[in-house]
C-alpha cells in the first residue's frame, strides 16, 4: 500500500493529461500510485497511458460505462489504494517537483489531521495566464470556525488542491455538479479540522469547457443543487451570516422575485421560509441597487439581523 493515490477521472483529452502525467513523472516524493479512470468513449487514453508504463505506477481501469461527473471520481476513489487520495482533474497539474513532497510532509507533521489543501494559480488556457490564489489567514478562520462560509465563497478551491484520508464516507455526491466540492468540503470538515499549505502546489486549468463553466449562472442547475445542499445541512444554517449571504447573493445573480421562479428552476419542494422573505425584501428593492455590491451587502447584512 502507497501513502497517496493520485486518483486522475479522464475523459479523452489526452493532451491534458500528458502535462499532468509528465509532472508526476518529475515528483521527488516517489510512494504514490496514479489511478486513471477512464469515462472515454474510445481506447485513446489508454493507449496514451501505455506510453507511461515505465515512467510511473499507473493504475489504469477501463469503465465499464460512461460514468459521468462525478460519479467518475468516486470510482477513481474506489479503485485506489493508498491510504491518502489525491484528486487530480486531467486538466490540472502540479506546479513543481517539490508537490507532493509539501502534501507529504503536512501529513507528517499533522498525524490527527485527515484534510489538507493547498494555494494554487489559476491557468486561463484562452489568454496563457496565470493567477494566484492564496487564503488570508483571517478567512481560514472563519474557515475553521464553521464550513457554512464555503457556500458564500469556496475558500479551498477546486478538488485538484485537496489531499484527504480515504476513508468509506469519502464519496462525492452524484447528484452533484455545481455545488459537489462545497458539498464535498463541508462534510469532510463536519468532524476535521483542515490543514492549509501556504504554497503553490497546484497549477489549476480554466476554460469554458468544464463542467463548472456550464452551470454557472444557469437557474435549473444552481436552484435546485442549492436547496439539496440546504436539505443535508442541519437545522438552522442561515444562522451563519457567511451562509446567509451565499443564498442572498445566489436569488440576487438569478433574478428571483417570486416562488413561482423557483418551481420554473425545477425545486418543487418545500421552501424555507427565510428564503421566502429574502425573495420578498429583494423584490422589494429596484433591481439597479441590488447591482451595487456594497449596496446589496448593507441590505443583505440588514435582512440577516432581521431574519436571523
Amino acid at each position: 500500500m502507497c501513502l497517496i493515490s493520485i486518483c486522475i477521472p479522464a475523459y479523452k483529452r489526452t493532451e491534458f493529461l500528458g502535462r499532468l502525467l509528465n509532472s508526476l513523472v518529475i515528483q521527488d516524493f516517489k510512494d504514490f500510485e496514479a489511478v486513471i479512470t477512464d469515462d472515454s468513449p474510445d481506447d485513446s487514453i489508454q493507449r496514451f497511458c501505455a506510453a507511461y508504463a515505465d515512467l510511473l505506477p499507473i493504475h489504469y481501469h477501463k469503465n465499464p460505462g460512461q460514468l459521468g461527473t462525478p460519479e467518475n471520481w468516486n470510482e477513481a476513489v474506489r479503485q485506489a489504494n493508498g491510504k491518502w487520495i489525491k484528486i487530480m482533474h486531467d486538466d490540472d497539474w502540479f506546479s513543481g517537483p517539490a508537490s507532493l513532497t509539501r502534501f507529504a510532509n503536512a501529513i507528517k507533521q499533522n498525524p490527527d489531521c485527515a484534510f489538507i489543501f493547498s494555494a494554487y494559480s489559476n491557468y486561463f488556457f484562452d489568454r496563457s495566464e496565470s493567477q494566484k490564489v492564496k487564503l488570508s489567514s483571517w478567512w481560514f478562520s472563519r474557515l475553521e470556525k464553521s464550513p457554512l462560509v464555503l457556500f458564500s465563497t469556496n475558500l479551498i478551491g477546486p478538488p485538484s488542491v485537496v489531499i484527504f484520508k480515504k476513508s468509506a464516507s469519502c464519496e462525492f455526491d452524484p447528484r452533484l455538479k455545481w455545488l459537489v466540492d462545497i458539498d464535498f468540503y463541508i462534510r469532510l470538515q463536519a468532524h476535521l479540522k483542515p490543514v492549509y499549505i501556504k504554497e503553490h502546489l497546484v497549477n489549476v486549468g480554466i476554460s469554458e469547457e468544464q463542467v463548472t463553466a456550464s452551470c454557472f449562472r444557469e437557474p435549473n442547475v444552481e436552484i435546485p443543487e442549492s436547496f439539496h445542499l440546504l436539505s443535508k445541512l442541519g437545522p438552522s444554517p442561515f444562522r451563519n451570516p457567511f451562509f446567509y449571504d451565499g443564498w442572498w447573493r445566489l436569488l440576487r445573480n438569478l433574478n428571483i422575485r417570486s416562488l413561482d421562479q423557483i418551481r420554473e428552476a425545477g425545486y418543487q419542494g418545500e421552501v424555507h421560509p427565510i428564503i421566502s422573505r429574502m425573495i420578498s425584501c429583494q423584490r422589494a428593492i429596484p433591481k439597479s441597487l441590488l447591482k451595487i455590491g456594497p449596496v446589496s451587502k448593507s441590505l443583505m447584512f440588514l435582512s440577516y439581523l432581521i431574519n436571523s
